[in-house]
């Protein structure tokens, strides 16, 4: 899936340059440029970077608060 599409980094690319080394988002946006055109994918891009470091270390990706369910 393309993440950014100002720069058509894709999330395999992500994963790729995290499986490589690279261990902060600053680093990936230095070498892929993700999150610097327009901006929009900037949250995308930090969950796709987020969940592969997970991944690539054992961790388990950071879960996604699931709305309450209003009791009936």
């Amino acid at each position: 899936m393309i993440v950014c599409v100002c720069h058509r980094v894709s999330d395999a690319q992500i994963t790729r340059h995290v499986k490589a080394g690279c261990h902060r988002f600053e680093e990936l946006q230095d070498d892929l440029r993700v999150g610097t055109g327009c901006g929009a994918c900037l949250d995308c891009a930090k969950s796709t970077f987020e969940s592969a470091l997970g991944a690539c270390h054992g961790a388990p990706p950071r879960a996604r608060a699931e709305p309450a369910l209003a009791a009936a």
